[in-house]
């Protein structure tokens, strides 16, 4: 178990009591109804609750701001987690008929920086992997921004490719913005830990020996947090443990930040955990690092309920998921007769383009009602949620029993023999590169089946996150926001290796061992059910159309600023995976970037 500090953490677990008033406050951005903090006499943080039964208050009605009208239930719980800030402003929303609270981000608010990240004179960003770049430059860029002179340095082996591409960046040694790992780490009073998962777990001990009393360990993953628990460890009690975890890749987090300085707010959503309060503030350090890179707003979670979200959900619609779904159309569509050309815009085209506007503006709901043949829709729907969602159940409580976190650490261990294979190799994805250079965007199909097979993958894993304890927010950023508004445009912009490698080494190996999963139960059950004309489930249809969700999704993605992403390739955003330099996995990487 880990050890609870004598300080109680920031980020705490609500009472069921606890009742909640309405007040009216005013925000640029708000999406719903803002009301009262809950009093702070909150208990310490616990497991999260699958539905909270705290005592309901009145949700305002319906608002529209921005781009998405915000529907609402009459009632909602009260929220599980408290953000307990002293600087900026939390907000309780409803979310599907349950409170939760966050906090908004915004430019506006980098005034609130120095107050926030108080005591801290130096921030280190350690690796250079798929967050690194995007977080450091971010993060940089907000402080100039905000006239704070707090040194953001970059800490890498000396012997690390990267240390050219963070000098390209601006990080340089001249200026003591690039230094060896260890010595930024001794120096750093905040220090973001973004070098992999099997580099944090074969070296947090060393880690958390080089770091300053009263500092503060800054997480994007709480993967270690998963490790530390396998072995039996706990973090230093004189140091804060602090998480916050964008919900896209790293290249989506740089790039919307990048067009939010034109349009204020843009970003990629984030989550937030206190997991350890030595000095008092941690809660707002945390803050004001997810208001520093972009997050246009920020809720709260745990570290564990994090790290099984998220490796979850990359194994899942968000990469591993969508990469079979679309290999085993492809084949389908092709041996219906479809030439190669039609089949690829009729399963990736349609996905990453029709499908993903949709869902990203109106919700998954709104995909059904676009669809030219809904009774085909539901067929493949019907068809395809259940084997989906077989594996989805499998691979959650392979990442809650740890046994997925070994295997990602067995498998960085075998880097130097075996490093990745690639991915997006085989016919269909040749074919895509022809089509992308001729694409119309206006003419790529809505097919009905394909949107049904996507669509019932969503759900299922909507449906297991919510059956297995998570929070709305939670779920809907890394089931949906994250696949739409971050994933999948790479896709749609470059293929799938693209998406998938420009991604951790976790999630790059999540996907290419879950990916044949799917597939195979697709074709082994999904389509077979739907050839012999197999009895669906009647009520299928009616739980997808009713379900809560899709008042959640609304609601989340309203919460977001109207911008699409324009994907960028380069030095500190997404990669060239074709890169012959290009890191397909070895074993000093592993080990720190």
């Amino acid at each position: 178990p880990v050890r609870t500090p004598a300080i109680a953490p920031c980020t705490t677990l609500l009472p069921r009591s606890i009742r909640t008033r309405r007040i009216n406050m005013s925000s640029a951005m708000s999406a719903t109804r803002v009301f009262a903090a809950a009093p702070a006499n909150a208990t310490k943080l616990g497991a999260r609750k699958a539905v909270s039964s705290g005592k309901p208050y009145v949700a305002g009605k319906s608002v529209t701001r921005g781009r998405r009208s915000v529907v609402s239930n009459a009632a909602s719980s009260a929220p599980d987690l408290d953000i307990n800030t002293k600087i900026f402003e939390k907000e309780l929303v409803d979310v599907a008929g349950e409170g939760e609270y966050i906090v908004r981000g915004g430019r506006h608010l980098f005034e609130k920086l120095p107050e926030a990240l108080a005591g801290i004179n130096t921030i280190g960003v350690i690796g250079w992997g798929s967050q690194a770049p995007a977080q450091g430059q971010n993060f940089r860029d907000s402080l100039k921004e905000a006239g704070m002179d707090v040194k953001v340095c970059v800490g890498l082996r000396p012997s690390s490719k990267s240390n050219d591409e963070a000098r390209e960046c601006g990080f340089t040694e001249e200026d003591g913005t690039l230094g060896e790992t260890f010595d930024i780490i001794a120096k750093s009073d905040l220090v973001m830990l973004l070098i992999s998962d099997a580099a944090q777990a074969k070296m947090y001990p060393r880690i958390l020996a080089a770091m300053k009393p009263g500092s503060t360990l800054g997480l994007s993953h709480g993967f270690l947090l998963g490790v530390m628990q396998s072995d039996g460890e706990t973090f230093r009690e004189d140091i804060n443990v602090v998480l916050v975890a964008p919900k896209g890749m790293g290249p989506s987090v740089r790039r919307l930040y990048e067009q939010g300085k034109d349009v204020g707010g843009s970003g990629i959503n984030a989550s937030f955990a206190v997991h350890q309060d030595a000095t008092g503030n941690a809660t707002d350090i945390a803050l004001g690092w997810s208001i520093a890179i972009g997050s246009p707003f920020t809720f709260a979670t745990t570290l564990e309920s994090e790290y099984r979200s998220d490796i979850f959900g990359e194994r899942g619609i968000l990469l591993g998921g969508v990469h079979g779904i679309v290999e085993s159309l492809y084949r389908r569509y092709t041996k219906q007769g479809m030439t190669p050309t039609d089949a690829f815009k009729n399963t990736v085209e349609c996905i990453t383009g029709p499908i993903t506007k949709t869902i990203s503006t109106k919700g998954i709901k709104a995909v059904y009602e676009m669809v030219p043949d809904k009774k085909e829709f539901m067929k493949a729907y019907a068809a395809s949620y259940m084997p989906c969602k077989d594996i989805l159940y499998e691979c959650y409580e392979e990442v809650e029993s740890k046994n997925e976190i070994r295997s990602v650490v067995m498998a960085c261990e075998r880097f130097d023999t075996f490093p990745m294979g690639k991915v997006g190799t085989s016919s269909m994805w040749a074919v895509g590169e022809t089509v992308r250079a001729e694409r119309v965007e206006e003419d790529i199909p809505v097919n009905s089946f394909t949107a049904g097979v996507y669509c019932a993958c969503m759900m299922a894993q909507i449906d297991t996150l919510r059956e297995k304890g998570h929070s709305y927010s939670e779920v809907c950023n890394e089931s949906v926001i994250e696949a739409v508004d971050s994933l999948n445009p790479y896709m749609h912009a470059k293929g799938l290796a693209f998406m998938v490698d420009n991604c951790s080494y976790t999630a790059r190996l999540g996907s290419r061992k879950w990916a044949p999963r799917f597939d195979y139960n697709l074709e082994q059950q999904a389509y077979v059910a739907v050839d012999t004309d197999a009895k669906a489930d009647p009520e299928l249809e009616q739980k997808f159309l009713n379900n809560p969700a899709h008042i959640a999704i609304a609601n989340c993605c309203a919460l977001r600023p109207s911008v699409d992403i324009s994907v960028k390739f380069g030095v500190g955003s997404a990669r060239d995976v074709t890169d012959e330099k290009f890191k397909m996995g070895d074993k000093a990487t592993a080990d720190a970037k």
